[in-house]
């Protein structure tokens, strides 16, 4: 078996992670409860719409504390990405583990974004698209994300001249 890739992400993203899953689990908090705190407001008398308040408050709350204590040292523990002579290796996943091998000759295209958090981090993520599908490395500082694109640029068309 392969051994696993072993360059990882930068240790920014985690802060990265909880600050974009704190603020989906919030909006999703507030569509949720928002109803049935205005249904409460009409009418006084509408117990069950306190009891699912209360309920979506406790599910918001221990979400809160999987998504921003838990999961974000495993999720950076388990990414890991390694550029190769003639393939790109990517592995992530916490429960159902995901393993990219993506050749360089099947490469369409490679560029670096940035979201207004990243930036804030100092981060970007590099984007590699093929005819399956895109494939993001996340959580690179801007030089490392600057030269892993341009070295994927270039073994991708080292590879094209090859065929």
């Amino acid at each position: 078996m392969r051994a696993a890739p072993s360059h990882t992400l930068n240790p920014k993203i985690k802060r990265v992670w909880r600050i974009n899953d704190a603020l989906w689990l919030t909006l999703a908090y507030a569509c949720i409860a928002c109803p049935f705190l205005i249904g409460a407001a009409v009418d006084p008398e509408a117990s069950w719409a306190w009891m699912i308040v209360a309920g979506a408050t406790a599910l918001y709350a221990a979400c809160l504390v999987i998504w921003l204590v838990v999961l974000p040292p495993i999720r950076h523990a388990r990414w890991r990405y390694e550029v190769g002579e003639h393939e790109l290796d990517i592995a992530c996943g916490i429960i159902w583990r995901k393993r990219f091998i993506i050749p360089f000759v099947r490469v369409q295209n490679t560029d670096t974004k940035q979201g207004p958090i990243l930036r804030a981090f100092g981060l970007a993520s590099v984007t590699t698209a093929t005819a399956a599908g895109e494939h993001v490395i996340p959580g690179l500082t801007f030089e490392e994300a600057d030269r892993l694109r341009d070295l994927i640029a270039k073994q991708a068309r080292l590879a094209q001249e090859d065929v």
